[in-house]
């Protein structure tokens, strides 16, 4: 886990020490957000993140991100190369999901709205 030392301004009026938050950081925090919506709409507990449901519906979030990504990059070609190893991983859990339990795939599949 990345820990963050935030920078801190200086408030002369008020002789405070206040942090000052980057975009980056913003952005890290939605992503860990996003990331605890899918455990828990996914997850069988809040803590379950490696289940293969967990995982896919992951993947999906990121596949779904990097495709807008391209279609305002075309020229992207180590990110368009990360989607499509990306979507391949993503085949294979599916692979295994639905070789494990039928169920569960089918219910996953309808939940994220894409091809099995």
């Amino acid at each position: 886990m990345l820990a963050f030392f935030p920078l801190l301004y200086y408030h002369a009026a008020c002789r405070v020490l206040t942090p000052i938050i980057t975009q980056q950081e913003k952005e890290i925090t939605m992503n860990l957000k996003n990331k605890e919506e899918i455990v828990k709409a996914y997850g069988k507990n809040e803590k379950d993140t490696g289940s293969t449901a967990v995982q896919v519906a992951m993947m999906s979030k990121k596949i779904s991100e990097l495709t807008e990504h391209l279609k305002s990059n075309k020229k992207d070609f180590a990110t368009k190369r990360g989607l499509l190893m990306m979507v391949g991983k993503r085949k294979r859990l599916l692979s295994y999901l639905k070789s494990q339990n039928l169920d569960e795939y089918r219910e996953l599949i309808k939940k994220l709205g894409i091809r099995g």
